[in-house]
């Protein structure tokens, strides 16, 4: 029972709460700013001077989804082959469907705004005609502007911020990631605690009856190494070893032997949740490189909103004036750059080119040794594995002391 308590208790820290829950301590905000940086980073405290408890995975999430890129997307492809199968073809297609039908009113509204007298007095086949050639150059300018981003993709997408900070907002997907791909193994992890626990408490009574050892040293001692090695043992048998070995019992890791059932379900969350077409363009468009982003944009689209006007290029900038006709050449530019937020956010579009993010990443992962399928899944949690191995080792501790206070000291040799 205690074995299966520890095993459950510890997956169920592994997740939750998704936020710090606990009590304040008096000094303890004062005091925390001195701690090591490894007892800072415990979930156990918080830096407002509260203890008590935040899920392991969910409190990790910056540092998880760091090493998740670094060991698991990193191995799978850069963001340009990413951007690749966005197909950027499709993508310039898209945004063209989707300017064309802004592209006209965006136009007439600035136009009319900043110069009105300028274009009613311009002719209607003048008119007609610059709305023509804007809707005729549109696939081509955007088709250009698409082919520049994926040249420069590299510098202006961090993918690996991109994802930390998606999972720093959203735990329960960083959570959801490891519930399901890992779901069949945090049973085992579960039921493997009864199944161990209960040979190692008759071995303990063994003990006793065997050596009459003092009950108040080998009890709690026992709980400890039980609870310990419940965990060790549960978790090695789901990751080790890489590849099947005669000498060891279950053979090959439990979970390598789902490799091609895992890689189908990260496949799917991966396409679906995190590389999709609308959060590349979020971060394009808003992230850290924003800037980059902008100034590519506009030194493509400035040009193309100049050789929109044609013929009337001349006498409109004659009429208005270099000053007046660039300040216009800069308002169409940024209300056109206003289109593709729109267009990255399309959810018909995503889902559809999901499917090939979805496809890549399956194949590229059915390519994976088992050691580097291992290391990508288990990198981000492997670095507090020590907290499960603890957290049995405390439960097996309060378990012996539980057994004496419950049945005494004497409870091995009166039942003998």
């Amino acid at each position: 029972m205690i074995g299966y308590i520890t095993n459950w208790t510890g997956i169920l820290m592994l997740f939750r709460p998704l936020r710090f829950h606990g009590v304040r301590v008096p000094g303890l905000r004062w005091l925390f700013p001195f701690l090591p940086k490894r007892i800072q980073v415990l979930p156990l405290l918080s830096y407002d001077g509260r203890l008590g408890w935040q899920g392991i995975v969910p409190s990790r999430a910056d540092k998880m989804a760091s090493i998740a890129v670094d060991k698991g997307l990193a191995k799978l492809g850069s963001v340009a082959d990413f951007y690749r199968e966005i197909e950027p073809d499709r993508l310039a297609e898209h945004l063209a469907r989707v300017a064309d039908n802004r592209i006209h009113d965006i136009v007439e509204e600035i136009l009319r705004r900043e110069h009105p007298q300028l274009w009613y007095n311009l002719p209607v086949q003048v008119r007609d005609m610059v709305h023509a050639r804007v809707s005729q150059q549109l696939p081509e300018i955007l088709r250009e502007l698409t082919e520049e981003l994926g040249n420069n993709i590299d510098q202006l997408l961090d993918v690996k911020q991109m994802v930390i900070r998606y999972f720093q907002a959203r735990p329960q997907l960083l959570n959801q990631l490891f519930q399901v791909l890992g779901a069949k193994e945090l049973r085992f992890m579960q039921n493997f605690g009864f199944y161990f626990g209960a040979p190692m408490g008759v071995a303990l009574v063994g003990l006793l009856h065997v050596t009459h050892w003092p009950v108040l040293a080998v009890l709690p001692i026992g709980g400890i190494v039980i609870g310990w090695v419940v965990n060790w043992v549960g978790i090695n048998m789901i990751f080790a070893p890489a590849y099947p070995k005669w000498w060891c019992p279950w053979r090959q890791g439990l979970l390598i032997k789902r490799q091609d059932e895992i890689t189908a379900g990260y496949a799917e969350l991966v396409s679906s949740e995190v590389i999709t077409v609308a959060n590349i363009g979020d971060e394009l468009l808003n992230g850290p490189r924003s800037d980059r982003t902008q100034q590519m944009l506009e030194e493509i689209l400035r040009p193309a909103a100049d050789r929109a006007l044609g013929p009337a290029r001349g006498a409109v900038k004659f009429v208005l004036g270099g000053r007046e006709y660039d300040q216009l050449s800069a308002t169409l530019t940024s209300e056109a750059m206003s289109i593709a937020p729109i267009a990255f956010a399309d959810p018909e579009f995503n889902v559809q080119q999901g499917k090939q993010v979805n496809e890549y990443i399956a194949k590229q992962m059915a390519a994976l040794s088992p050691p580097d399928f291992v290391e990508m899944l288990r990198a981000a949690i492997k670095q507090d594995e020590w907290l499960l191995f603890l957290h049995g080792g405390v439960l097996g501790l309060m378990a012996g002391y539980a057994h004496i206070l419950v049945f005494g000291t004497e409870v091995a040799t009166a039942w003998w």
